[in-house]
């Protein structure tokens, strides 16, 4: 472990052991800028030759979203302004891990009632997934839900004060995708593994 942070030459998700794959090791990590939820590192690393690298890594905690789905066959979706892109999008509720200790169920749970004024009788866990592991750490477990009932929404910040909820038929989902409407990678996987595990239309 360096600075808090695990080193290995491969995470658990990896399907190959060390025994497979060339030997990296992670020997330093130095935090160059710390944020209210992530921080951006150097992260010192020696390849399987001996040789010494560096990477600009930005460290996440972690994040969870929700595929909400109707008994109409519609999806959820929270329309709002992303100041990284500059642009309002398309999403699933989705939200930071940033209350330590609570589990990926509730936070789940907590940012579709807050985000978009549901809660759910039944929570599925669809997947864990790496979301830019190109120079980002953060790793979000999507999960769909379904039995919705309306509750108050709780909108938190800036951007979600001007936010909006969609529901879009799960028929027009794809047309969306197609005609550049929706570009959120952790919304197209979502619905897809919904639709697919859920046996919904689309």
């Amino acid at each position: 472990m360096v600075d808090g942070v695990p080193t290995g030459d491969h995470s658990p998700q990896d399907p190959a052991g060390p025994s497979d794959l060339p030997r990296f090791r992670r020997t330093g990590d130095e935090v160059l800028l710390r944020g209210w939820a992530i921080t951006l590192n150097r992260t010192t690393v020696v390849d399987p030759a001996g040789g010494t690298f560096t990477r600009d890594v930005v460290r996440h905690p972690g994040a969870v979203a929700v595929v909400a789905l109707t008994d109409d066959d519609t999806v959820v979706l929270v329309h709002q302004y992303r100041a990284a892109v500059d642009r309002w999008l398309l999403e699933i509720p989705a939200g930071t891990c940033d209350v330590p200790g609570e589990a990926p169920e509730a936070t789940a749970r907590r940012e579709l009632a807050e985000e978009a004024g549901y809660t759910a009788s039944e929570l599925t866990r669809l997947i864990h997934c790496a979301v830019t592991p190109g120079f980002c750490d953060e790793y979000s477990t999507i999960f769909a839900a379904t039995g919705l009932s309306p509750v108050p929404a709780d909108h938190q910040g800036i951007e979600e004060r001007y936010l909006r909820v969609v529901e879009v038929p799960l028929g027009r989902f794809d047309d969306l995708v197609d005609d550049g409407t929706i570009v959120d990678a952790t919304t197209i996987l979502g619905v897809g593994l919904a639709r697919r595990r859920l046996g919904r239309p689309g």
